[in-house]
């Protein structure tokens, strides 16, 4: 049986892999073989971290919007069921934004859902 190197398909698929592994530093910028596994790694990488960044981003967007209602004397626990019961329909990312920007509509908002926040009984003392 004949030997296969491959040829312009493979000379192809090198260069294209050498390409994404420019920034890399050393051996893995240059080596086709490291290069290749460096590439996937990364490719391992990105791919888990486009789930993460969603988490971090509605992390984020939670914190700006305890902050906020805190200035207004009132918890993100309590808030968020309000906000439920008195029918707004406005995601976490939009009220943070809202919190941040413009604050007179942030407030209107906190001012129709602070009547459908439920107040809890103290436990008395065992």
């Amino acid at each position: 049986m004949p030997r296969v190197k491959g040829g312009p398909k493979h000379a192809r698929k090198r260069k294209r892999v050498l390409r994404r592994a420019s920034g890399f530093v050393g051996q893995p910028g240059h080596n086709y073989r490291s290069a290749l596994e460096f590439t996937r790694r990364a490719d391992r990488f990105s791919f888990e971290h486009r789930k993460v960044k969603k988490r971090l981003f509605r992390e984020l967007w939670i914190t700006r919007l305890s902050a906020a209602l805190k200035l207004r004397g009132l918890t993100y626990s309590r808030f968020i069921p309000a906000l439920i019961e008195a029918g707004i329909e406005l995601n976490r990312k939009i009220l943070s934004d809202l919190a941040v920007a413009d604050t007179k509509a942030f407030d209107a908002i906190v001012e129709k859902a602070r009547k459908f926040i439920k107040v809890q009984p103290k436990k008395a003392a065992a």
